[in-house]
This record gives structure tokens, C-alpha cells and sequence, in this order.
């Protein structure tokens, strides 16, 4: 982001709505100087874990930046492959650090859009409504219907 940067409402990605988190990505995304995503599949979770995933995820966001940063800040995440740029994670640094912030709510639209698209392929599950995480309704509904194809196995294996 612009070092004068300041977009109104810029807070932690669970602590908006999702209309007003649609609204400031729209804000971010087109005021900041690079921005990226990084994706991991649910083959990669299984066979790595959530959190070396999330690492290869955001070394590919990372990647993928037109522009590289002089720092990155991760929200209470190191140990990144950034290629030889500093690193610093921060406790809560999605409540904490503006940068972050936004990172986080871009991440979270990315993912809101990609359940809502998820709930269209396969109906049933309510992708749309708790976007993949295990709600009650979300493990009820793999009972009933087994798993897609976007199910971790590590996900539902305590349930089913």
C-alpha cells in the first residue's frame, strides 16, 4: 500500500461484514502498488498440513508481485521462502498493522468468492453460507451428502 494510505474501515477481515469488506477490497485493490494471491489446493493441505500450505501460498503470492517489497509483514507467520527479502511476523497483525489488514481482507474476498462459486458446483454443502468452514450445518451436510472433490480428507475425517 502507499505509505499515505489510508482507507476508511481498513480493520481485521473477521471484524467487517462481507458487504463492507467487498466494498474496501474494491478500494484496496485498485489503490494499492502490487497485490497478489497465493492459492493452496486441498491435496497439498492434506499432504503437507494447514500451515506449511499457507506458507507455499503466500510464497506464491509473493512470487507473483509485479513489484517486490523492501519488508513483509505476515500476520504472526515466519519462516517464509521470500527470496531473500526481510520477514517479520507480528501477533495479530491483522488488528494491528494497516498493510496487513488489507492483506487479509483481500484474502478473505478472494476465498468468500471462491465458496460462493464452490456452492454453485456443487449444491448442497452451503459453500455459500459458512464459505468452508465446520459449522455444524457444513459437517451435517457432508454427512448426509459424503465429500466434492474440494473436501480436505484432514477436514473431514473426525466426522464422517
Amino acid at each position: 500500500m502507499p505509505a499515505d494510505s489510508a482507507i476508511e474501515g481498513v480493520n481485521d477481515s473477521k471484524k467487517i461484514s462481507e458487504k463492507k469488506r467487498e466494498i474496501i477490497f474494491e478500494t484496496i485493490t485498485s489503490e494499492a502498488i502490487a497485490w497478489s494471491v497465493g492459492l493452496s489446493h486441498q491435496d497439498e493441505i492434506d499432504e503437507i498440513n494447514i500451515l506449511n500450505a499457507t506458507k507455499k501460498a503466500v510464497a506464491r503470492a509473493l512470487k507473483a508481485l509485479e513489484i517486490k517489497p523492501d519488508i513483509i509483514l505476515l500476520d504472526a507467520l515466519t519462516g517464509i521462502d521470500t527470496k531473500g527479502i526481510p520477514q517479520e511476523g507480528i501477533v495479530r497483525g491483522d488488528a494491528r498493522v494497516y498493510s496487513i489488514a488489507c492483506g487479509s481482507i483481500i484474502a478473505k474476498v478472494i476465498r468468500d468468492r471462491m465458496m460462493r462459486e464452490y456452492d454453485e458446483m456443487y449444491p448442497g454443502y452451503g459453500f455459500s453460507e459458512h464459505k468452508g468452514y465446520g459449522t455444524a450445518k457444513h459437517i451435517q451436510a457432508v454427512r448426509e451428502n459424503g465429500t466434492c472433490e474440494i473436501h480436505r480428507k484432514s477436514f473431514v475425517k473426525n466426522f464422517i
